[in-house]
């Protein structure tokens, strides 16, 4: 069903809801305060706002409004504001004020934001949003999983809201194209899977990122890492070193990705590639490219990672930053890295950065080029300078727990040192983890490449503890 469509017919109404809805009082709010027991859901009261959001959909549409123009929040409030309160007095509704506010705020999100989604996604304790269907939704707080009362009307409902976020970014959801990566205009990541492949209706996942844009100072005020590591990191991205983000699914790769940009200098040109756009680069000289997913019928009209690397190639450069590698881009990556392409960046998805490397390696064989392996993991050697490793602890809190210099090659072995080390001792008696941050004492072959770049450095910070000076 098209998203005009749906829109027009309204979610449909529960089975065994009656024409007497017309007579309910909009509920209190639906999203109780943490540690209340939910609302009951009244079928009446549900039908109700249906009807109501019907009413403003076919009003919107007459008045030839597109769901994708609806960008002024503040301007569709006051549109929709006359149509509720017009609403309620053709009904006959004796409300308060207050119900009538609610009544408004609630329709806005419906017609300009993400519905029920919208409380959530503005509560700052909440960093990801996971809907397994319309009833049952969880959200990630303070590093755990939480059970929500929220819940949508029902399947198409969801659908709607799903629509809202992927439509205006030119993508789509359907029956033949039932998975989609997209992003919200404040940059969180969002993933929906629809039936047939999601068997309890659609599943929609955002992680939120944080409305501050995070600095070194907050990862170290988090315990991210420790002010000698901030400050090695700083060298290593204003020395021009190719550097690796390594971590698993949510350990928070993409939030070091962005703070290491930050220290890039102001006057180099950078070219950003990502799947979805969540990079946010305060530098005057950036280029954001996207990639597109294939249109229906049409498999050649995909543009890939590997597409835009291999462009980026052409748009002169100082440094590219590969939002992440996960297929055949990485040989273009490291061919790039190894080609004047100096101080790029990138994550990928492992569990160390052994295993860092032996992904880099399958990925370079999955760019379908019959290259042998000592040549493989020589582009990596000469490719990589550090490779920065984060954790997601069991408490929930992320931490780089090894920061690790690729030294280069040694017979037919990549050779690995660790610089800075998270050395955990446990757990607390409230399940936070212990832990010291550690140098292991070395100081890496490329400090003088850093020192070329006219960067002074502080040796201090490789001081192993209780080493004398």
């Amino acid at each position: 069903m098209s998203l005009l469509k749906r829109l027009h017919e309204g979610p449909a109404p529960a089975a065994g809801e009656s024409d007497t809805a017309s007579q309910a009082t909009p509920p209190a709010s639906p999203h109780p305060a943490e540690g209340e027991a939910g609302p009951r859901r009244d079928p009446v009261q549900e039908q109700f706002k249906s009807d109501l959001h019907r009413q403003l959909v076919d009003k919107f549409k007459k008045d030839e409004i597109e769901v994708t123009q609806m960008n002024d929040r503040d301007q569709m409030r006051q549109k929709i504001a006359v149509e509720v309160k017009t609403y309620v007095e053709q009904r006959s509704r004796k409300l308060t004020p207050n119900q009538v506010a609610f009544l408004i705020e609630e329709m806005v999100n419906e017609m300009v934001g993400l519905s029920i989604l919208e409380p959530l996604l503005h509560e700052d304790s909440i960093s990801e949003i996971m809907v397994n269907g319309p009833t049952m939704i969880f959200v990630e707080k303070k590093g755990k999983l939480v059970k929500t009362d929220v819940q949508f009307r029902d399947e198409d409902h969801l659908r709607h809201v799903i629509d809202r976020i992927v439509v205006p970014l030119g993508r789509r959801v359907d029956e033949t194209s039932p998975m989609v990566d997209a992003r919200l205009p404040d940059g969180s990541r969002v993933n929906a899977v629809i039936p047939p492949l999601a068997l309890k209706g659609s599943a929609l996942t955002i992680r939120k990122f944080s409305k501050k844009k995070l600095d070194i100072e907050d990862m170290i005020k988090f315990g991210t890492l420790d002010s000698r590591m901030a400050q090695f990191l700083n060298y290593c991205v204003k020395g021009k070193l190719n550097i690796v983000v390594s971590g698993g699914t949510g350990s928070g790769k993409t939030t070091t990705l962005n703070i290491l940009s930050s220290f890039i200098p102001h006057d180099d040109r950078v070219v950003t590639i990502e799947d979805a756009a969540e990079l946010k680069l305060n530098q005057d000289h950036v280029v954001s490219l996207e990639t597109r997913p294939a249109h229906a019928g049409s498999e050649n009209s995909a543009v890939t990672i590997r597409d835009l690397v291999r462009n980026a190639l052409r748009m002169r450069p100082d440094r590219i930053v590969v939002g992440e590698c996960r297929g055949g881009e990485a040989l273009d990556m490291l061919q790039a890295m190894n080609t004047g392409h100096d101080g790029s960046l990138t994550t990928g998805h492992a569990n160390s950065p052994r295993d860092m490397l032996a992904r880099l390696e399958t990925m370079v064989l999955m760019a379908g080029m019959d290259l042998p392996i000592n040549a493989i993991r020589s582009q990596i050697a000469g490719a990589i300078d550090l490779i920065i490793q984060q954790t997601r602890i069991r408490d929930g809190t992320r931490k780089i727990t090894q920061i690790t210099e690729v030294q280069g090659m040694e017979n037919d072995k990549i050779i690995l040192q660790d610089l800075f080390v998270y050395a955990q001792t446990g757990f607390n008696a409230d399940g936070r983890s212990i832990g010291t941050y550690e140098s292991t004492g070395l100081i890496p072959k490329f400090m003088s490449k850093i020192e070329t770049e006219g960067i002074k450095v502080d040796y201090k910070i490789f001081k192993k503890e209780g080493e004398k000076e």
